[in-house]
């Protein structure tokens, strides 16, 4: 087998082409996001985020989060649903009052008194949710595709009456059939709404599928589209990106992927995916990235997995000792991107795959340097003993082990 050189081999991707044996999609190309587009960040975090099941959010808690997200660059915020009144209200209009520079807004059903609501809370957008799927329309609603359109004239109407920033959503999208669809989004143009949100409400679509409804809605109505995927089979991030190449410009996301179910699409994933693979900068300012996602942690009582795409903390974290000899001679080549920019922290971790390179430098993270029998006679025994407790050893227990093979004056 041929094996290519290394030097050889070019990173830049300056298209890509799927071909399929049949479908809308076979034969085209899927040119990159252009340079100059401007990618805007809409983060749900206070609304669809604090939706999972469980997670409660303070009024404080929902400033402050307000706060790190516009600081971050965030373009819009949507902090929640004004038509819950009570606490809800209360807090989205603290959120206003805080004077952060991104755009708030509020959900709201197709109905006139729930636009009011959000006024009554000094919002500057709103987005309207219409169901236009005909399973929810029927057996959720009760309603028509008829009953639909109207609903989606009359709110439209009243909200931009008020002069409001409006979304049109178009809920459960991914599951409508398409003549509806492209009918729906024409009907929110020719209403006044500034954008439509694409929701794939149950994460039912792949990208290649995204991309392929997303070109349709862009070739069809030639309006702002949103991307709001829902991660029910793991792929919202890359659904978000398919949608990014077929004309939408707008990211809906949560910090951590908070959401229903399965969450929605994470914020820090589509930041520095649109970053580093797609080489776009979308203006975020990804230091705040660590600050955000341990803030929402804490305030919705779900930690962050350790192995969490971006923010876990073994995302630098090398044991294996191939890889943690590859980092110690060069960190590029078993790291996307450098810790520093997210807040993270490079580990050498020491357990049963641990090398004697990696062995040697966490020594020498101690001030002190192994012999080659000492390497050798303390990787076996911490080898034996990772196995034992299932898990990398401490520095204490490293230690231990140097002592007992070494002496307590550090020699045999």
């Amino acid at each position: 087998m041929h094996h290519a050189n290394p030097e050889d081999v070019s990173y830049e991707i300056e298209r890509f082409t799927w071909e399929w044996d049949e479908g809308p999609l076979q034969g085209r190309e899927l040119a990159p996001i252009p340079k100059d587009t401007v990618v805007r960040i809409v983060d749900t975090t206070l609304r669809d985020g604090e939706q999972t099941a469980g997670v409660v959010f303070s009024n404080r808690e929902k400033v402050e989060i307000a706060k790190l997200l516009s600081d971050a660059g965030v373009y819009q915020i949507e902090a929640g649903v004004p038509a819950m009144g009570g606490d809800e209200k209360e807090a989205i209009s603290e959120v206003v009052k805080a004077d952060v520079s991104a755009s708030i807004m509020g959900w709201n059903r197709a109905v006139v008194s729930d636009i009011q609501a959000s006024i009554d809370c000094g919002l500057d957008a709103v987005c309207i949710s219409v169901s236009v799927s005909d399973i929810h329309i029927e057996r959720k609603l009760g309603k028509t595709r008829e009953w639909v359109l109207d609903a989606l004239q009359r709110t439209v109407d009243f909200a931009k009456s008020h002069g409001l920033y409006v979304s049109a959503n178009m809920e459960d999208a991914s599951r409508a059939d398409i003549d509806f669809l492209l009918k729906f989004a024409g009907k929110a143009r020719d209403s006044g709404a500034d954008r439509l949100r694409f929701c794939d409400t149950v994460g039912f679509l792949g990208p290649f599928q995204a991309y392929d409804r997303i070109k349709l809605v862009e070739d069809d109505v030639g309006m702002p589209i949103e991307m709001h995927m829902h991660n029910d089979f793991g792929m919202a991030t890359a659904n978000t990106l398919a949608g990014m190449h077929a004309g939408a410009r707008f990211a809906s996301v949560t910090v951590n992927g908070l959401g229903e179910r399965a969450g929605n699409a994470a914020l820090e994933e589509v930041v520095m995916a649109l970053k580093y693979i797609e080489k776009h900068d979308c203006g975020f300012d990804t230091s705040m990235i660590r600050p955000l996602s341990d803030c929402v942690a804490k305030a919705s009582g779900r930690a962050i997995p350790v192995s969490k795409p971006i923010v876990g903390e073994n995302i630098f974290a090398h044991e294996s000792g191939v890889h943690a000899d590859g980092v110690l001679k060069s960190p590029e080549i078993y790291e996307a991107f450098s810790p520093d920019e997210v807040g993270g922290i490079r580990q050498i971790v020491i357990g049963k795959h641990s090398g004697g390179h990696a062995l040697r430098a966490k020594f020498r993270e101690f001030g002190m340097d192994l012999t080659d029998p000492q390497e050798a006679a303390i990787l076996e025994q911490v080898r034996v003993r990772a196995v034992e407790v299932k898990r990398p050893l401490f520095d204490k227990e490293l230690m231990y082990i140097y002592y007992s093979v070494a002496g307590p004056e550090g020699h045999k």
